[in-house]
């Protein structure tokens, strides 16, 4: 299982239907709180974050996850505007394994789901 950490409803619509089109089972959280939540419940293969969303603190996500044992060794990938220096060199700093732009991520997403549903089998 992969977990989607967004509520951009065009991204969290592609990343449904590439997806249902591949076979590989995704869940959506709309907070950091129900991603936490569903990471501790069931260990995704890989956690996807919308680096552009205040509301899910992508951040803070990441800092709890790397401080948390049990979390600490989940992939994740973050997706960002590709102005945003700022913020990509932040969401590095503070751990995310994947860091590309909004674009990059859009063209790279079938791959990016079938490389981590591969994984888990």
């Amino acid at each position: 299982m992969i977990l989607a950490v967004l509520d951009d409803l065009l991204f969290t619509s592609k990343i449904r239907a590439t997806a249902a089109h591949l076979g590989v089972s995704v869940t959506f959280a709309r907070s950091a709180t129900a991603a936490l939540d569903a990471m501790r419940a069931n260990a995704p293969a890989l956690v996807i974050l919308d680096l552009n969303n205040p509301r899910i603190d992508p951040l803070g996500t990441i800092a709890t996850m790397n401080a948390d044992p049990v979390l600490a060794h989940i992939p994740t990938v973050g997706f960002v505007s590709h102005v945003q220096a700022d913020v990509i060199e932040a969401a590095r700093r503070a751990g995310v394994g994947e860091v590309m732009a909004r674009s990059a991520f859009a063209a790279r997403l079938p791959d990016i789901l079938l490389r981590r549903s591969s994984s888990e089998a």
